[in-house]
Order: structure tokens, then C-alpha cells, then sequence
């Protein structure tokens, strides 16, 4: 059994933000607004600069890569590509992003060289990442680090169920590249999943899985979703995490572990104008004796069109009206998660 170091009234707070994606609109704008005059380092801190204030004081901020940073131009085959130059990591250094997950959709969409590159880029910037790999047992393998004397351990993982239209090779497998996950066969992954967790947990004191997963647009998780995510915390993760819908889904406490099946976006290139702009982040808290709390800091994807791809933090009815609404898509899971009914921003 792994034994605690930490201080015994050390505190950790890990924050969580929805999907990040530095290519495609938001490399346009910060390319377009450089042309007329502004600052280049300015305009590589664009997509975090409205939020950098709680993101930058985390002791972890973590969020979902959606874009490999890669200077490739052979995609590979599918229905959207999405890559940003390697110069735009530092839009993630600028936010303060200290570890993000890559096991997702677009993180394979210029090949196996647009995977390296992509590591190669975050190695440099000294950001950990987790979820992809040169080989399944690579992307498997969870990123640990410690922070004040705890060990936080992350895995990541890909599963779309029946719905999953993405070509095979954005999965690794044991001879080829590419992210955690599997097609369609939610038994193996659950059984990848719990063994994972089981054995992250011989070397970190907290393991979270980090899930890309469910239906776009959808405020609901799907069925599976709820089965990996419960499979997760009976298998002794402290938290799950989840991203892609691009939209809020509900937030669940489950046998005392906070699941969040959907943060929606964050610092999103993908679109201009998201029709659903309501996004959150969420702060975990963890002390030696185990995971402490949530808080749950509602936001904005953006101000469209006079200020895009950058999330700001909201206040007074705007937040109360994002938890009401967390609340009440909450309810049919269970037990919400209980920061939903207290609010986590000041008036301002």
C-alpha cells in the first residue's frame, strides 16, 4: 500500500477546463491580428488571458488537447482536421497548462509524424502529457506527477461506442501508433480501464481517467459513459473526467467521487460562434486523507464576434443560472455533484 508523504494539512488543487483547440479559427485569428499590428506574444496568450487569473494558480490546471501541433500537411482521411503550429504551445504556457490529455479524436488527423511532433513540441515546453503513444501499451501508460508530496497519476482514454465514424488507425494499437481506446467494444475497454487504474494506484496515492467520449451536442451522457466512469471509481479512481459533446453534461457524485461527464469547450478554435457558449471549470481539491471537495467556476466560451476563442469566467445570475442548469441535467444520474448548489463565484 502506498503510503502518503504529503504534509498532513497540505492541499492540492487540480483544475479541469473543457476542450482546447489552438488550430483551425483560433490560429486564423492570432495570425490575422498579428498582420495588423498587435503583439505576436500578446496574441499567443489570446486564449487563456480572461482566465489566466485562477488558471495559472492551480497547482495543476489539465485540460484536453484537441489538435496536434504539427507543421505536417498530409491529413489522414476523415470527416474535420485540426492541427496549430508548434509555436502556439505557447499559448498553453501563457494559461498556465501544466498536463493535458491527448487520447482523443483529432490528436492522430496528420499521422503518426503529427503525433511525435505534437510530444516532441509539449516535451520541450515542459508540459506532461498522457493518453497516446507510439503503441496501445504507451498510450495506456498513465503520466505521474507529484505535487507537495502527493502522486497524481493520468490516463486517457478514446470510446465513441456505436457512434464512432473516426478511422482506425486514430487508435493505437500494440504495433502502431495513436490514442488509448478502442473502436467499439466497450467490454475490453472497461477491462483495459480497471486494470489500469489498479495498477496506477501500486504508484500514485490518486489516479483520474481522463475520457473522450459521448454524443455532440448532447447534454446527456450516453449509457456507456455512465458504466466507464463508475467501472473507474469501483476500480479506485478518485475522479473522472470527460470532454468532447462540446457542450455541459451533468456532474455526478458517485460512491463519494466527483464524475464530470462533459466540461464543454474552453479555449475552442473549432467554431466561431458555438451556439451553446456555457462552459465551467472545475477545481479539485485533495489532501493526504483523500479527495476534499469542488468547486465548479461557470464561464463563457467566448464574446463573439468582437472577441472569439476566449473563455472568461461569469458572475452573479449568469454563474447562478449555469449551476441551476448543471443541476437540473444532474438529477437523473444520482446523486449531483454537491458544489452544483452552492455558488463558486463572487459577485463582482
Amino acid at each position: 500500500m502506498l503510503l502518503f508523504t504529503a504534509a498532513p494539512n497540505q492541499t492540492v488543487r487540480l483544475l479541469f477546463s473543457g476542450d482546447v483547440t489552438l488550430g483551425y479559427h483560433y490560429e486564423e485569428y492570432v495570425d490575422e491580428q498579428v498582420a495588423k499590428g498587435k503583439s505576436r506574444d500578446d496574441m499567443l496568450a489570446h486564449g487563456f488571458a480572461q482566465a489566466k487569473d485562477v488558471t495559472a494558480k492551480a497547482d495543476l490546471f489539465v485540460v484536453n488537447l484537441e489538435c496536434p501541433f504539427t507543421t505536417r500537411t498530409e491529413k489522414i482521411a476523415k470527416n474535420f482536421n485540426f492541427k496549430a503550429s508548434p509555436a502556439l504551445v505557447a499559448s498553453l504556457e501563457a494559461g498556465g497548462v501544466d498536463v493535458v490529455s491527448l487520447a482523443n479524436n483529432h490528436l492522430m488527423d496528420y499521422g503518426a509524424e503529427g503525433l511525435y511532433e505534437t510530444t516532441a513540441t509539449l516535451d520541450a515546453a515542459k508540459i506532461r502529457y498522457f493518453g497516446a503513444g507510439r503503441n496501445l501499451t504507451q498510450a495506456r501508460a498513465p503520466a505521474i506527477i507529484e505535487v507537495k508530496g502527493l502522486k497524481f497519476a493520468f490516463l486517457g482514454y478514446f470510446f465513441l461506442g456505436d457512434r464512432n465514424i473516426e478511422p482506425p488507425e486514430v487508435i493505437a494499437t500494440e504495433k502502431t501508433p495513436g490514442v488509448a481506446g478502442h473502436h467499439d467494444d466497450l467490454s475490453l475497454l472497461q477491462s483495459w480501464v480497471e486494470t489500469d487504474i489498479r495498477a496506477a494506484k501500486a504508484n500514485a496515492d490518486f489516479v483520474i481517467p481522463f475520457f473522450h467520449w459521448g454524443r455532440e451536442g448532447k447534454s446527456t451522457p450516453e449509457p456507456y459513459q455512465i458504466t466507464l466512469a463508475h467501472a473507474a471509481i469501483d476500480a479506485g479512481a478518485a475522479a473522472v473526467i470527460g470532454s468532447h459533446p462540446h457542450v455541459l453534461q451533468g456532474m455526478e457524485s458517485y460512491q463519494g467521487a466527483p464524475i464530470i461527464y462533459s466540461l464543454g469547450n474552453f479555449v475552442f478554435g473549432g467554431n466561431w460562434d458555438p451556439k451553446d457558449k456555457r462552459t465551467a471549470l472545475v477545481e479539485l481539491t485533495f489532501t493526504r486523507q483523500g479527495y476534499a471537495g469542488a468547486k465548479v467556476l461557470p464561464a463563457r466560451s467566448d464574446r463573439f464576434p468582437d472577441v472569439p476563442v476566449q473563455p472568461y469566467l461569469v458572475a452573479g445570475e449568469e454563474a447562478a443560472s449555469t449551476l441551476e442548469y448543471l443541476l437540473e441535467i444532474s438529477k437523473a444520474l444520482g446523486k449531483p455533484l454537491p458544489a452544483l448548489t452552492k455558488p463558486s463565484n463572487p459577485k463582482r
